[in-house]
């Protein structure tokens, strides 16, 4: 099906989406999501599941780079971290 896609013709949006990841790619983006109205979050990491893998990674000192690792503020991860200790004592 890909040697049948005129990508000029494409909607901006698919257009878009076929340059980051190619024909195939926005293909089933398409049929995957066609006619739905999808918003993208901001991070990429469910804010839960950080939050349990920032807890078991954290080592006393590396929670600026945890904070880097999962897209979320050094704030957010010092919060997690604090909680979790709290709760278990």
């Amino acid at each position: 099906m890909k040697e049948k896609v005129d990508v000029e013709a494409l909607h901006a949006f698919y257009r878009g989406i076929s340059e980051l990841i190619g024909v195939e790619g926005m293909l089933k983006v398409f049929e995957q999501y066609r006619g739905m109205q999808i918003t993208i979050p901001i991070h990429l990491y469910d804010r839960d599941l950080a939050a349990n893998h920032v807890v078991q990674q954290y080592d006393g000192h590396n929670s600026y780079d945890l904070a880097n690792k999962y897209g979320y503020s050094q704030r957010w991860v010092v919060k997690i971290i604090k909680d979790s200790q709290q709760k278990n004592s």
